[in-house]
């Protein structure tokens, strides 16, 4: 990871960067082109790259009017096309803008014209557009974890290759980030005096429920986070602690940090994002709202502050900050992923990817809640033996566990194990 602080500047004499969106009618994409809208002077949105949310994306290029969009959803772009979308924006004012399908997206990515991407497309499926903005050269945002968990040694070599410049976006990354001395490079461990990374999880919705009760758990009731505002498959990996687990994958890559100085603490109201332990006995943490737009804007201003139209933290209307260990009986994907940590290369993305596919059974009422957690081992357990040589054989392997973890599902019958 790149922690260079010679970021471009943006000042209101500079001329707008160009930003490219993967992934913005997603809640990252909306709170991105949120505070690019708080900044015309420092950003213009150069593309805007949707799944199937055309309504929502149709609003997006009547307000920012990219010069091109790419709907990926196979289905979306024939109705966006049959339902005569480009000409009736551009009867509204509109420019003239491109229309793209997903097989052109990695070319997009590498657009000469595009200074910055956000890359927040959800799952895997952010790994191709993400890895051809960092050949590519481009700074990127980085707020899907999953693609430096599936390929992360291979994403940050091309980023030594190319010069891209890697910024968190997760609000626990970004607050590490934040706490690291300014000349921090992946791997100091000791040079910089640092003991440990201390990543915050807010417990989701179940911290305090009856162990005996977890396995009635439904859909609905995982996916209501206490705190945050997410997408369905993101709010159920808060309450299993996948998400957690996949964040200290990503922290292992972005930071060069051994398994051992890496740990995780409940916190509740999810004020104190996470911390920097220091061998002088100083932990250094970042605090604020729970409010995306936070990390967001620290990364597409940086090395500058900017407004990100987050509310203000009142330390004063708090009351405690409350913190504790993780219960492993209430969360073990938690466990599941310190195990991963031996062997990250291999185990990190069969965690991800059995994960995403129990997530995607879980949420169908395929399966029950503890299901996700007894997919996910089963496939550690099967995967154990395998290697990742290259890019080509981390896709091969992400297959190979997904179609695993669909004939486990099936051979159960799509019934509970519980």
């Amino acid at each position: 990871m790149s922690h260079s602080r010679q970021q471009p500047v943006c000042s209101a004499h500079a001329k707008p960067r160009q930003l490219l969106v993967l992934g913005s009618t997603g809640s990252i994409g909306v709170n991105t082109l949120d505070v690019a809208a708080r900044h015309p002077d420092k950003f213009q949105v150069f593309g805007l790259v949707a799944g199937s949310n055309i309504a929502r994306l149709r609003e997006q290029v009547l307000q920012f009017r990219p010069r091109c969009i790419v709907v990926c959803n196979a289905q979306a772009f024939q109705q966006w096309d049959a339902q005569g979308m480009t000409q009736a924006l551009q009867n509204e004012g509109v420019p003239p803008f491109e229309v793209l399908q997903q097989a052109d997206l990695p070319a997009v990515c590498a657009l000469s014209e595009i200074d910055c991407v956000m890359a927040a497309i959800v799952g895997s499926a952010g790994l191709v557009p993400t890895l051809a903005a960092i050949q590519a050269g481009k700074t990127v945002f980085l707020a899907n974890k999953e693609s430096l968990v599936l390929a992360g040694r291979f994403m940050l070599q091309a980023a030594q290759r190319s010069g891209a410049c890697l910024m968190p976006v997760d609000s626990e990354h970004n607050a590490i980030y934040q706490c690291l001395p300014a000349s921090f490079q992946a791997g100091e461990y000791q040079a910089q005096g640092i003991r440990r990374l201390v990543l915050t999880a807010s417990g989701g919705p179940f911290n305090r429920m009856p162990l005996g009760e977890l396995k009635s758990v439904t859909p609905e009731q995982a996916v209501a986070h206490p705190n945050w505002v997410m997408g369905k498959k993101i709010s159920v990996d808060s309450a299993t602690m996948a998400n957690k687990s996949l964040e200290l994958f990503e922290a292992y890559w972005l930071f060069g940090c051994p398994a051992h100085s890496l740990d995780v603490l409940i916190h509740p109201q999810s004020i104190v994002h996470s911390m920097v332990e220091y061998l002088d006995g100083s932990v250094l943490a970042q605090m604020g709202m729970p409010d995306m737009r936070t990390p967001i804007a620290h990364v597409m201003g940086f090395p500058q502050r900017m407004e990100s139209g987050s509310p203000r933290l009142d330390l004063t209307q708090l009351g405690a900050l409350e913190f504790e260990a993780p219960d492993l009986q209430r969360f073990p994907m938690l466990g599941l992923a310190f195990e991963a940590l031996k062997q990250p290369s291999v185990l990190a993305p069969v965690f991800n990817a059995a994960n995403e596919e129990a997530v995607q059974a879980f949420l169908a009422g395929k399966m029950g809640y503890l299901d996700i957690y007894r997919t996910v081992q089963n496939a550690m357990d099967s995967f154990a033996g395998a290697t990742v040589q290259c890019l080509e054989s981390a896709f091969a392997l992400d297959a190979q566990v997904r179609q695993h973890a669909r004939t486990h599902l099936h051979a159960k019958g799509g019934a509970s194990l519980c």
